[in-house]
C-alpha cells in the first residue's frame, strides 16, 4: 500500500468510498456522515490544501481516502477536556478516513496511521490528534488500540459534538 496525494480524477473514486462508508455507518446505527457531509466540495477544498490523499494497492486500486495535515484545526482550539500536548506544539490531524467496502478487513486504516504517524516523526511534529462520532465504536477502538488517548469532547462548527484523542510521538 502507498498514500499518494489525491488528483481531481481521482474524485470519482473518493465519492463512491464515502458512500461506502456512509452506508456502512448506516447500517451499524450511526448518524455520522448522514447528511450529504463530506461532499465533492469538501473534496475539492481538501485536494486545493493539499491534505487529502488515496491509499493504493500494489496493482495502483484506490483502498481508501484520508485527510492529513499539519494545518491548525479550529475546532480543536476549544476541548472540554485537555489535549496531552499544551500550547503552541505542533500536531497532525486524520480526518475523513473512509475504505472502500472492497477493501475492509485489509487493514488499510491502520497503514493509514502508521504512515502519518512516521511521517510526523520524521517532521519532529509532537503528536497526532484525532476526532471522531461517539457512536463509532469501530474507529474509537482502532485509535485506542494504536495508543491514542481520549482528550475530551471538541464542538463541529455544525454544533455536532465529537470525542477527541490524542497519540504523544515525540517525548
Amino acid at each position: 500500500m502507498n498514500l499518494k496525494q489525491t488528483t481531481l480524477k481521482d474524485i470519482p473514486v473518493i465519492m463512491s468510498i464515502i458512500s461506502d462508508a456512509q452506508s456502512y455507518l448506516k447500517d451499524l446505527g450511526i448518524d455520522q456522515w448522514q447528511d450529504g457531509y463530506p461532499n465533492e466540495e469538501q473534496i475539492l477544498i481538501d485536494i486545493k490544501n493539499e491534505d487529502s490523499y488515496v491509499i493504493a494497492n500494489e496493482e495502483n486500486a484506490v483502498m481508501g481516502t484520508v485527510v492529513f495535515t499539519t494545518k491548525i484545526e479550529p475546532t480543536y482550539q476549544n476541548i472540554e477536556g485537555d489535549w496531552i500536548t499544551k500550547g503552541d506544539s505542533k500536531y497532525g490531524v486524520i480526518h475523513r478516513l473512509a475504505v472502500s467496502d472492497e477493501f475492509r478487513g485489509y487493514g488499510v486504516a491502520k497503514y493509514v496511521f502508521q504512515f502519518c504517524e512516521d511521517e510526523l516523526v520524521k517532521s519532529k511534529v509532537q503528536s497526532m490528534r484525532i476526532d471522531t462520532h461517539r457512536g463509532n465504536s469501530g474507529m474509537q477502538k482502532l485509535i485506542t488500540s494504536l495508543g491514542y488517548k481520549y482528550c475530551g469532547v471538541i464542538i463541529l462548527s455544525s454544533g455536532a459534538e465529537r470525542l477527541a484523542f490524542e497519540k504523544v510521538l515525540i517525548h
